[in-house]
């Protein structure tokens, strides 16, 4: 199923202690970015929740928010990040030295700063921790990937529909274009009686100018590759695997095609449709770009 690299989920639980609530979001990207912010005690949980989401979406940028509450704060121990909290200190001072302010920030000042207090509990199991967060992670996994399978499935009507039209626009050309090798034959004769009048008109030469009029303008094979990757095009959209790459590669080829018959076409009506074909490639594309 198409999917969008556009999504959103959030779900919360209280459970066994904890309450625990997670939020992920995602914009387009080449790639898979993960960032993730969650209490410092439960740094360990990052990794392995990178690991979950890369499980269930391939590409995007994720961000992913993390809060978890311990209701049970009876073997609570809070402790200062010495670190952070003379990291703190100095830029204070430094502040106050350059800008020739009063140093008047005490304890309850540092305090305020995020991360200089870190609430420990020593009883605390990470792997029961872990499977906690996860199960929470899970369901707002789950609400992430519908809304992106909702927008991929909008993305999918849109581009098949755009498809359709490049179709019609393709067998309209394909249909013109031999017309226009009989109208070049009837305008050759008709140029060359104003020039010579009644004089037996040499019909092999005519014939030859004709065939190489016509090599010249033939567009066969181009509508044939375009119409080849219009059919990979609907495989893809059906797809249950990520083909976001591999529609950003087809389209460039379409749009090649489309090129080569706009620079053979020497037919007013034919090069319309040209127009329309690029234009309806180039709406395809910024559609895929958004295409997990």
């Amino acid at each position: 199923m198409i999917r969008s690299m556009t999504g959103f989920g959030r779900a919360s639980a209280q459970c066994e202690g904890y309450v625990i609530s997670i939020e992920i979001k995602s914009v387009n990207h080449r790639f898979f970015e993960f960032s993730c912010r969650l209490p410092r005690q439960y740094g360990f949980i990052e990794d392995k929740l990178k690991t979950y989401i890369n499980s269930r979406v391939s590409r995007g940028k994720i961000d992913c928010f993390v809060t978890i509450e311990a209701l049970d704060t009876d073997n609570a121990d809070v402790v200062v990040n010495h670190t952070l909290a003379g990291a703190y200190v100095r830029a204070l001072k430094e502040l106050s030295e350059r800008y020739g302010l009063r140093e008047d920030f005490g304890a309850s000042t540092v305090a305020r700063f995020p991360d200089v207090f870190i609430t420990k509990n020593e009883q605390e199991d990470e792997e029961k921790l872990w499977s906690l967060t996860k199960t929470v992670a899970a369901q707002a996994a789950d609400k992430f990937v519908e809304m992106r399978e909702a927008e991929g499935k909008k993305m999918k009507d849109d581009i098949s529909s755009r498809a359709g039209l490049i179709l019609d626009s393709v067998a309209y050309i394909e249909k013109r274009s031999p017309e226009t090798v009989k109208l070049y034959n009837q305008k050759l004769v008709e140029r060359v009686h104003e020039l010579l009048g009644d004089v037996s008109l040499d019909e092999g030469r005519i014939l030859q100018e004709v065939a190489i009029y016509a090599d010249k303008v033939a567009v066969a094979e181009e509508t044939v590759r375009l119409r080849s990757h219009l059919e990979q095009l609907g495989k893809f959209l059906e797809s249950d695997e990520p083909v976001g790459r591999k529609l950003d590669f087809l389209v460039q080829e379409m749009n090649r095609e489309a090129n080569t018959i706009g620079s053979k076409a020497s037919d007013v009506d034919i090069a319309g449709k040209v127009v329309d074909i690029k234009a309806e490639i180039e709406k395809i594309r910024e559609q895929i770009q958004n295409i997990e």
